[in-house]
């Protein structure tokens, strides 16, 4: 199972890592990694009914062991949120709070991209609570958003990662004990797609990797 396997590891890479040199600065590179605990992982999604309010469907991914993201053809929008806990609360390997980052990335498994072959996707840093989803989650102003960038029907049945590093550095600068991401679809006239994102413990869970010193 590739929980047990990731969580076996961690130790092994962070003692292997920590004897790599950084030749300009001359000191080791460590790496950590974490998964994204699914008890807080889930997604939003929103149907536009006439105004002034909406419909707002929340699902844990504890429950369904997935999350989706985009817009289905019936227009609800889906907002997908992930959350890897960075000091070790849950098995995962702490990240210290005077570490400098120098690399990070978030590998998920896509279990689904249809309606489109290419879905222009965002990445925020956002907060949310970690006791469940609410309703103002799904529209909450981002503290960061990555550069958009795309997922592909070719992704089906595969591992991508994503570059996440300048949300980990902002989230290490303000000493945010875990690293929330929302995933969403950046849109453009005229283009649906929605993805289905692996979250299940036993198979293929979201995994933060931070190379840091």
């Amino acid at each position: 199972m590739r929980t047990l396997r990731v969580l076996a590891v961690f130790g092994a890479l962070a003692l292997v890592l920590s004897g790599c040199i950084d030749e300009e600065e001359g000191v080791p590179i460590f790496v950590a990694q974490t998964l994204s605990d699914q008890r807080a992982d889930g997604d939003i999604g929103f149907f536009p009914e006439p105004p002034p309010s909406g419909t707002y469907t929340i699902s844990q991914a504890d429950a369904t062991g997935n999350v989706l993201f985009g817009v289905d053809v019936d227009g609800t929008e889906f907002r997908a949120f992930l959350d890897f806990p960075l000091d070790g609360s849950n098995g995962g390997d702490v990240l210290p709070l005077d570490a400098v980052i120098l690399f990070a990335d978030v590998e998920v498994f896509v279990n689904d991209v249809d309606l489109a072959s290419t879905v222009p996707t965002l990445v925020d840093l956002v907060p949310f609570p970690i006791t469940g989803l609410t309703g103002t989650d799904f529209d909450s102003l981002p503290i960061a958003t990555r550069a958009p960038f795309d997922f592909l029907r070719s992704d089906i049945g595969y591992s991508v990662r994503i570059d996440v590093t300048p949300l980990m550095a902002e989230a290490q600068r303000r000493g945010l004990a875990d690293l929330q991401l929302r995933f969403l679809l950046d849109f453009v006239p005229g283009v649906l797609g929605l993805i289905e994102i692996d979250d299940d413990l036993d198979l293929r869970a979201p995994l933060l990797t931070v190379e840091f010193r």
